[in-house]
């Protein structure tokens, strides 16, 4: 199988407040190679877990399911760059190719350019609508990329402060040019996950919406302007439809993108076509077997399919992976709480690191476990710390107590603040008690 893994490039400029351009650029790179046909291109999230590698190339290849490796590293001083950029069989450690690239920062994407078609003329791979994609990525502004980099570098470290960083430069970013497309597909994704972490979605998503619509005016072959679309329709505005059709438009463009494939599993998942929902869930995880993010959708699409064991293990995986990770330890709580194993849900929800999650939780397991005090004290905790953020896990431990018109009032506050939890109501087998109940199936029509 034709495959590759970029490895982050080093940062050789001496500053360590430049890593975020050496990431970026890898990053950059991965995206650049996704847009291959026929070649299987490792996410992110697995391919950063080796940047500070010590492994030997074929262990590497082994832990990804690559055949082949690309490293280097940058040097960027004033308005020049120097990028080594190294081909590896990873089974043997042999280079295919090296080269080094000298340019001046405004030609960074030609740079990049020349990298992909190096890769894909090696592997004997098509680089498919290139051109046109990466016309849509760049930016003639050298400022704005550099502001783009440093938003980016921020978002992905999953925090509400970096996020609100990252905010900030992707609007430094738009400000040195109104056009970038890419800058506005990563600023929606950003807002919908601030307004569904703070509660605040009307605004928050209506931003979203904005800079998703915007992207895909400026850029309509650019997989990642498809992708914030596709999620703002699903996720946001509940328009799984036109979600799902945005989404497939954004794999189509770049076959490995991880994003569109992660989020093509979680938003099938909702409509209860549960076979496509694996299946796509599962091509995540081979696409970025080391991402937390790409396990936490599997166990959500084998916990609502009902297959518990698959589950639990996608759900430890998680864990393992990403011991500090917000709801690292859900799946395996509900799987227990479906068991009816108290002690096993406890446990595990005294695990999770996050304190409003760990009520919803602990609010489970000490009702499942017979501790009624306990269980009403989770429960009121819950209540009073995350109505704004958390009415459909409110809900959900009614549900399990079989207060039935608790549930449902706490499912119309879901409802009223557009609770990213809502979607699920379809096929959310802890509210499987609800259903032949009028007022569920209003809720389901209203969706």
């Amino acid at each position: 199988e034709k495959s590759i893994a970029v490895l982050p490039l080093v940062n050789e400029s001496g500053d360590p407040k430049d890593e975020y351009f050496s990431d970026g650029l890898s990053e950059e790179l991965i995206a650049a190679l996704a847009q291959i046909s026929g070649l299987k291109v490792i996410g992110r999230s697995s391919s950063f877990r080796f940047k500070d590698r010590t492994e030997e190339p074929r262990t590497i290849g082994e832990k990804l399911g690559v055949s082949t490796l690309l490293e280097g590293t940058v040097r960027k001083q004033g308005d020049k760059v120097r990028i080594v950029a190294e081909l590896i069989n990873a089974a043997d450690g042999i280079e295919l190719w090296t080269k080094t690239f000298d340019r001046e920062l405004k030609d960074i994407f030609a740079v990049q350019e020349e990298i992909a078609r190096a890769v894909a003329e090696s592997l004997k791979v098509t680089l498919l609508g290139s051109e046109e994609k990466s016309t849509q990525m760049v930016t003639n502004s050298v400022e704005a990329h550099n502001a783009y980099l440093q938003g980016h570098f921020y978002s992905v470290r999953r925090n509400a402060e970096d996020y609100r960083k990252a905010i900030d430069y992707f609007d430094q970013a738009i400000q040195f040019d109104p056009d970038y497309a890419l800058a506005y597909a990563e600023r929606s994704e950003v807002w919908t996950v601030v307004g569904d972490l703070t509660g605040q979605r009307s605004s928050a998503f209506a931003k979203a919406r904005s800079d998703a619509e915007k992207a895909v005016a400026i850029a309509p072959s650019l997989a990642e302007a498809h992708a914030a679309l596709g999620w703002v329709r699903a996720f946001a505005e509940w328009k799984f439809a036109e979600g799902l059709s945005e989404l497939q438009r954004a794999k189509e463009l770049s076959p490995a993108n991880p994003t569109a494939n992660d989020l093509l599993g979680r938003v099938i998942v909702y409509t209860g076509r549960m076979e496509e929902a694996e299946r796509q869930a599962r091509q995540a995880v081979e696409l970025d077997p080391l991402s937390a993010g790409t396990q936490f959708t599997l166990g959500r699409v084998l916990f609502y399919a009902g297959k518990l064991d698959e589950a639990d293990a996608a759900g430890r995986k998680m864990a393992e992976l990403q011991p500090s990770a917000s709801s690292s330890h859900r799946w395996q709580v509900l799987v227990a709480v479906q068991r009816g194993a108290g002690e096993t849900a406890l446990r595990e929800a005294q695990l999770e690191p996050d304190d409003r999650i760990r009520s919803f939780e602990l609010a489970l397991a000490q009702y499942i476990r017979g501790d009624r005090k306990a269980a009403d004290a989770a429960l009121a905790d819950l209540v009073a710390n995350s109505r704004d953020s958390l009415a459909y896990q409110i809900a959900q431990v009614y549900a399990v107590r079989n207060e039935v018109d608790k549930a449902f009032e706490w499912l119309q506050i879901a409802f009223d603040n557009h609770d990213g939890g809502m979607p699920s109501l379809l096929v959310d087998p802890v509210l499987r008690g609800l259903r032949d109940d009028p007022r569920y199936k209003t809720f389901v029509s209203e969706l």
